[in-house]
């Protein structure tokens, strides 16, 4: 795990520890990465709830609540699934924040709308709408997992959690 992980791991444990709230993570193509990044942080007990890893659509479907007809309609990697994998994070933890994730990292399962390297990422406070943006983002199986990573830890912190206790 790169350094960058880390640092930015961190950053996000302060974050939540200010507020004293708890994330949980949904991911897919990132199969668990973010939740490994975040445990590298000595104490992030007081600040990580759990994470999904959800790599199938079934695993989706049953520990998420994901719809099957979502997944039909839209496939894993949308924003509409994205969305669905925030809600049931939610539901299904006592976290404050959530992220979730769903991408295609290569090298195969891209198609020409989309590519290898088409992630989509959302964001929810509870009690606030969700974030979903979907990034393009480059390179080979390694890097684009890194950089889903990395947009996932940034995308907390963009949430705009409020300074102080």
């Amino acid at each position: 795990m790169s350094p960058e992980v880390i640092s930015l791991a961190a950053q996000v444990g302060i974050a939540l520890q200010a507020q004293r709230w708890q994330l949980a993570t949904a991911e897919s193509c990132t199969g668990g990465l973010v939740c490994a990044a975040v445990t590298e942080i000595a104490g992030s007990s007081g600040w990580f709830d759990r994470g999904f890893v959800t790599y199938s659509n079934e695993a989706k479907v049953e520990m998420l609540g994901v719809s099957p007809l979502t997944l039909h309609a839209h496939g894993a990697v949308s924003e509409e699934t994205v969305r669905e994998m925030l809600a049931g994070a939610l539901a299904k933890s006592v976290a404050h924040v959530v992220l979730a994730i769903s991408g295609i990292a290569g090298p195969a399962g891209g198609t020409a709308e989309k590519p290898v390297g088409t992630v989509c990422f959302g964001w929810q406070r509870r009690g606030y709408p969700a974030q979903c943006l979907t990034f393009l983002l480059p390179g080979d199986r390694v890097a684009v997992r890194e950089a889903a990573v990395l947009r996932a830890l940034q995308g907390v912190l963009d949430l705009g959690l409020p300074a102080g206790g």
